[in-house]
């Protein structure tokens, strides 16, 4: 093992590993034992419409709000977004001139370094701090997804070569859906029936599992062929710049311990992986964005344990 990482903890390496080894799972039966696109596509819509909105809700419905520093993690990871956001727009022209990318290379730079992975930030969070973990990444994800979804879209349709409709695909996001209704349920105090209660927590626990599959299934190591300078920008900026500005915004606002750490993943994690979706369907560049995805999970296996470890 190199040096410089003697120094992390064993249970964060091993938290870390065995998610990066759930998405070599993917990887492996994406090429080997299910190769029909037809399945892949199945289980993502189950994942991405059931599975992940169910352990939203569920873990938000009974959540201790009051035990965690939400508002203080919802400030750091929204400031964050907001300053990064804003300098690659008033940047722009200059990242244009200096990438050698275009306009629709620029939305997809944008998804790259704003948008995150909430299959892995869920599942780190889970193996790192049990429940507690997963309260404060559904927060984070409560936080920082209407954002994030009004933020791309925007960018996509004023940069983009596409359409789409920026309202109704806030109203039918699942995230957003199960955000609301786990926001709901905690604040109402409405008891589920036992029997409904426990099968949602079956449901839910199938999201982490499922989500890192996916994740390993639509990685394509071909798209690294491209190694042009807007790639190399959106792997540093994404796994370097983001976090290391939380990190300062979470000192600004005082936030520490597993909070801490959390909203660091959060901002450490790789793009997600609907990006490439968006660009295809919105006009960016989505062969880009593609590369982005794949470089960037790859490069965060060797980040995210030294951000945890220095954020622990």
């Amino acid at each position: 093992m190199p040096s410089a990482f003697r120094v992390i903890p064993s249970v964060i390496i091993d938290s870390l590993l065995s998610v990066f080894l759930v998405i070599a799972i993917g990887w492996v039966l994406r090429r080997t034992l299910i190769r029909e696109d037809g399945a892949w596509k199945g289980f993502e819509q189950l994942s991405y419409y059931v599975l992940v909105p169910v352990l939203v809700a569920t873990t938000l419905g009974g959540a201790k709000l009051g035990a965690v520093p939400f508002e203080r993690l919802g400030l750091t990871l929204l400031a964050t977004i907001a300053v990064l956001a804003a300098l690659l727009l008033l940047a722009r022209p200059r990242l244009l001139r200096g990438l050698r990318t275009g306009n629709a290379g620029f939305t997809s730079l944008f998804q790259g370094i704003l948008r995150w992975n909430a299959f892995i930030a869920l599942a780190i969070a889970a193996n790192l701090y049990g429940r507690e973990g997963v309260t404060l990444a559904a927060v984070a994800i409560a936080a920082l997804i209407p954002v994030l979804n009004v933020l791309c879209v925007l960018v996509l349709r004023r940069y983009g070569a596409g359409g789409g409709t920026l309202w109704r695909g806030l109203g039918t996001n699942p995230y957003i859906l199960g955000t609301i209704a786990g926001l709901l349920l905690n604040l109402t105090g409405l008891p589920l029936p036992r029997a409904l209660d426990l099968a949602l927590d079956i449901v839910g626990r199938c999201a982490l599992g499922a989500g890192l599959i996916l994740v390993g299934a639509g990685l394509r190591l071909g798209d690294l062929r491209r190694p042009d300078p807007a790639l190399v920008a959106g792997v540093l900026l994404r796994l370097v710049a983001a976090p290391a500005l939380g990190a300062g915004f979470a000192l600004l606002f005082g936030l520490s311990g597993s909070a801490a750490v959390i909203a660091i993943v959060c901002l450490g994690v790789p793009t997600a992986s609907a990006s490439y979706l968006l660009a295809r369907q919105m006009g960016g560049d989505a062969p880009l964005m593609a590369a982005i995805i794949t470089a960037q999970t790859l490069a965060s296996m060797l980040t995210l344990p030294l951000l945890v470890a220095l954020a622990s």
